[in-house]
């Protein structure tokens, strides 16, 4: 089967850490997210305006690629590397946090002498649906159009972004755009249309450190409006995976969107893709980020790196044996025998 319950222990501090995101983060994002557009903005603001002070010594900046701007990471001129393209979460409506959003990036890079590019996709509630998936598309297709060997291109998303990861895969196979080797979703949101399943969306309602689960209508409406929200491009647990690449799912089993993860991962290897899902006890939603917090997240950095290695090394070279002097060798055989 795809999905592993992750056996390790969770330390003591890790545990008071997940106690103090249920007690403080969860109520602040149940307020951003009620806020109004005003509000919004001014958070949207505020985040994408923190510093990233540790990119494990790689460059950092900001380009644009085939209309959508972002952040880079390492030598992006460098069209040789391996590139992992990262779509961060937020809700839809929150950009990234380079403090932990780039850092994560960076870290992944050094470790696999990648380039890095993350897109600043546009924001509900001022652009909705399609805008984010249209930019994740365009970002895409235009790293491959720079040089960049989609053999050697991992698309890695958390939360709202493993939703627009699974988009971009849809997307890409509808228009013969080549698949990336291999995608990396972080607790994804899989279902936007029912606010009351899959069953940890209930079930998990209290024990989720991060998302306050009533409050997912909300980004639900700001995000898709009107749209059908069981469109596949919108809730991609009820996409077609045939013809994915090698996925490798990472949740917590104490998240609201536990099962956003399960269930896609189930519906991938249906379909016949190469798909792992590991479930990790106690820690919170989209946990990979959190690395200065939780020392257990350097065990996931870890699996994280070897799946993403595995994929994207070169392939190895070949090389022809020298051509064969087939009249010589009969020669030679020939007079052995009538030595004989």
């Amino acid at each position: 089967m795809s999905i592993h319950h992750k056996q390790i222990h969770i330390s003591r501090r890790s545990r008071i850490w997940t106690t103090l995101f249920r007690w403080f983060l969860k109520p602040m994002l149940r307020h951003m997210i009620h806020g109004s557009f005003e509000k919004i903005a001014r958070q949207q603001l505020r985040l994408a305006g923190m510093s990233c002070r540790d990119t494990a010594g790689l460059a950092q900046g900001y380009r644009i690629v085939n209309r959508v701007p972002g952040m880079t990471v390492g030598n992006f001129d460098d069209r040789s590397k391996p590139l992992i393209l990262w779509l961060h979460g937020g809700a839809f409506i929150l950009p990234a946090v380079p403090a932990v959003h780039l850092r994560l990036l960076a870290l992944l890079c050094k470790e696999l002498g990648a380039v890095g590019f993350m897109p600043d996709y546009r924001l509900a509630p001022f652009n909705r649906f399609p805008a984010a998936l249209d930019d994740c598309e365009r970002a895409y297709s235009g790293v491959i159009d720079l040089g960049f060997d989609p053999a050697r291109i991992a698309i890695g998303g958390d939360s709202a972004g493993g939703n627009l990861l699974l988009g971009v895969l849809q997307r890409a196979r509808r228009k013969g755009i080549p698949m990336p080797a291999c995608v990396l979703p972080v607790s994804p949101a899989t279902e936007l249309g029912r606010i009351h399943g899959p069953p940890s969306r209930y079930q998990q309602r209290r024990r989720d450190a991060i998302l306050p689960i009533t409050a997912l209508q909300r980004v639900d409406d700001l995000y898709a409006g009107d749209w059908d929200a069981s469109d596949p491009e919108l809730s991609p647990l009820y996409a077609d995976y045939r013809g994915f690449p090698p996925m490798h799912f990472i949740v917590g089993a104490e998240e609201v969107l536990a099962d956003d993860s399960i269930m896609a991962a189930q519906q991938a290897e249906a379909a016949g893709v190469d798909v792992r899902c590991d479930v990790w006890p106690v820690l919170p939603h989209a946990f990979p980020l959190f690395e200065q917090v939780f020392a257990e997240t350097a065990v996931v950095r870890a699996d994280m790196v070897e799946f993403l290695g595995r994929h994207l090394r070169p392939a190895p070279v070949v090389t022809a044996p020298p051509d064969l002097d087939l009249d010589r060798t009969v020669m030679v055989t020939a007079k052995d025998l009538a030595k004989r």
